[in-house]
């Protein structure tokens, strides 16, 4: 096993590759460790991958990988995690905003400090403040909501341990939640490291502030998978039942009543002419309707082929 993989998602990055490879080479060089580079071309409609192809003829440890069309950062990072070898993966972008200079110190994070996954924090960034203030929401909120204290989850600079990335399947638009994708599946030192961000050299960003909202939406989308993934009925059993239980309160109170005035021969209104009951109905009819997606969703994880799949950290005398 080699020392240490360097995966780079690109897309239109044809002036940074040349730059970014012998950067790399000259950091590993200096640091004796064997290595290989994944460069991962996302669709690229630049020179990108003749580039790719180039520098993998002059330098043997460079290893290419391009996609028909663009499928986004995820993929790219999950062919890249497929393909590595190294005991530590690195991870950074092509845009040259990341340093290979972090590299050693990284992999000693890994290797020497016992740690799974280690991510970056750029603590001072050379980005517009449309860009810093939604990141800081954004960061807020994955710290709230996962439990991992982070100040920077959509880093792209960040180190793993072999295992880690071969534990954990990178989907959608989920690489920036990596870090709680490694605590689902196991790995819980999970450490972070000041690395320096630099301004861009070439070219322009390519995400948008769309980015947020479906950083948001796959936000709430693992944290469900991650606690109800194997238990669904455990959430909309739970608040079905609760929403049909208020709702079935307030339509005997209403009957209560109704019946009551009845036996005291006093004129009651009609059930229908009162506001609450409609409230009623629709939430036992909501309560319903959650109980029966959880029951569905409980046969779908029973008959799913990886209800039984754990993830097994070691084994003795077996």
């Amino acid at each position: 096993m080699i020392d240490v993989s360097v995966v780079v998602p690109l897309f239109n990055e044809e002036e940074s590759l040349p730059e970014l490879c012998k950067w790399i080479a000259k950091v590993m060089d200096e640091n004796n460790l064997s290595y290989e580079v994944l460069l991962i071309d996302d669709g690229s409609k630049d020179k990108s991958w003749q580039i790719v192809a180039e520098l993998a003829k002059e330098n043997s440890n460079i290893k290419g990988i391009s996609f028909r069309r663009n499928y986004g950062k995820s993929a790219a990072l999950n062919r890249g995690f497929d393909a590595v070898n190294g005991e530590v993966v690195i991870t950074m972008d092509a845009d040259l905003q990341d340093s290979p200079d972090e590299i050693p110190d990284l992999r000693k994070l890994i290797i020497e400090d016992g740690f799974d996954m280690i991510s970056g924090w750029k603590k001072k960034r050379y980005d517009p403040i449309t860009k810093t203030i939604p990141t800081k929401l954004f960061n807020w909120a994955t710290r709230k909501m996962s439990g991992i204290e982070l100040n920077d989850f959509n880093c792209g600079l960040k180190a793993y341990r072999y295992d880690v990335v071969k534990s954990v399947e990178v989907y959608g638009e989920m690489h920036r939640y990596i870090p709680v994708l490694a605590k689902r599946a196991g790995f819980v030192k999970i450490g972070e490291k000041v690395v320096q961000h630099r301004s861009r050299k070439y070219g322009t960003t390519k995400f948008g502030m769309e980015r947020f909202v479906n950083g948001f939406l796959d936000l709430l989308s693992i944290t469900f998978v991650t606690r109800f993934g194997k238990k669904p009925m455990h959430l909309f059993g739970l608040l079905g039942s609760l929403m049909f239980f208020i709702g079935f309160l307030i339509t005997l109170y209403i009957g209560g009543e109704k019946l009551y005035y009845l036996t005291q021969h006093v004129k009651a209104k009609l059930v229908t002419e009162q506001p609450v009951f409609y409230i009623a109905l629709i939430s036992m009819v909501i309560g319903t309707q959650m109980f029966l997606a959880g029951f569905i969703g409980e046969m779908i994880a029973r008959n799913s082929p990886e209800r039984n799949n754990y993830h097994i950290s070691d084994k003795v005398n077996l």
